[in-house]
Order: structure tokens, then sequence, then C-alpha cells
């Protein structure tokens, strides 16, 4: 009994699948929220303040948090780390 998949890397198989670029997507997001709520708690900054600080609500800052949102705009992005004192930094890098 041979598996096709034995040997192959999980990227691989989500290509096969059709999900990679998904999975992507939901990777990055979750490394966004996760440092935005790790610098937040570094500055001892609560979810209203930064909401205030960034000129939206906390309602926009959750779906900012959100690891499972998925919806990110690079505005939203670049005014939380505005507001946090950082920059967003992107780059293309090889497959």
């Amino acid at each position: 009994m041979k598996s096709k998949n034995i040997g192959s890397n999980f990227d691989d198989f989500l290509m096969e699948e059709g999900l990679l670029e998904e999975a992507a997507v939901v990777a990055v997001k979750r490394i966004i929220a996760w440092q935005i709520a790790e610098e937040m708690k570094g500055q001892n900054m609560t979810k209203t303040s930064l909401a205030e600080k960034m000129g939206t609500s906390r309602a926009s800052l959750n779906r900012l948090l959100n690891q499972n949102d998925s919806s990110l705009t690079l505005t939203t992005l670049t005014s939380a780390a505005a507001a946090l004192g950082k920059k967003i930094k992107i780059e293309l890098v090889p497959t």
C-alpha cells in the first residue's frame, strides 16, 4: 500500500488540495495579531487606548486582533503600528 503523500511536505499537500494560499493568509494574520497583542502588553496598552490612538473603534481593533478574521488592510495595519510607535516592514521572499 503506497500513499502518494508519503515523503512529500505539508506545503505540497496543501497545494494539491488547493489550500496553500488560504493557509498562508491565516498564518500571516495570526502572526500579525499576536505581534500587536504582545506589543500592547509590553506597553501596558488597553484595546480602548490603542483604538483611540488609531482613531478607530474598539470593534475595528477587535477585528484586527481576531486571528481568524483574515480581512486586513494595510491602512489599518499601518495605523496600529504607528499607534504603537512601530513601523511595518513587508517584503517578498523566494518560495
